[in-house]
């Protein structure tokens, strides 16, 4: 296996802003991606967001956890880089594109090099099932969330 990851983009009804405060809640993503099932903030940026994450994920497999740093360009890029865990690599992002009408295109992009162990267990069918959970359900997840949101 060379590694999981891939690119989904989805359209949302929300403005940009309603979506960029959703994804840039980093302590509530647990609530809306599946398979995120702990998001604690390690460390705060000067404007109080999270810099910092411990992430933990239940990939059917084994639970992993990763620390994780995040960027931010808003309200466009929401970025990620794993600095340590039980994955050799996990770089992603969220770009956001304004639309207008009220509406925002969401892309999301996540590369994934699970290491040679963990990718021992990961195999067939098993990895399409982890890439389609990584990957394919992320727009989908973020415009329900925004959805139950707005109320």
């Amino acid at each position: 296996m060379s590694g999981l990851g891939g690119t989904s983009t989805g359209e949302i009804d929300a403005s940009i802003d309603e979506v960029w405060a959703t994804l840039t809640a980093i302590e509530t993503i647990d609530q809306w991606q599946d398979g995120i099932v702990g998001a604690e903030p390690l460390e705060r940026d000067a404007d109080g967001q999270v810099a910092l994450a411990k992430i933990t994920a239940d990939v059917k497999v084994k639970e992993l956890s990763v620390v994780t740093r995040f960027s931010r360009q808003a309200p466009t890029k929401l970025s990620w880089k794993v600095e340590k865990g039980d994955v050799k690599k996990l770089d992603g992002s969220w770009t956001l594109e304004d639309l207008g009408g009220g509406r925002t295109r969401a892309t999301y992009e996540i590369e994934v090099d699970p290491g040679r162990m963990l990718a021992m267990l990961v195999r067939g069918p098993v990895e399409e099932k982890i890439r389609q959970r990584l990957v394919s359900t992320r727009p989908a997840e973020l415009a329900a969330q925004v959805a139950k949101e707005r109320g």
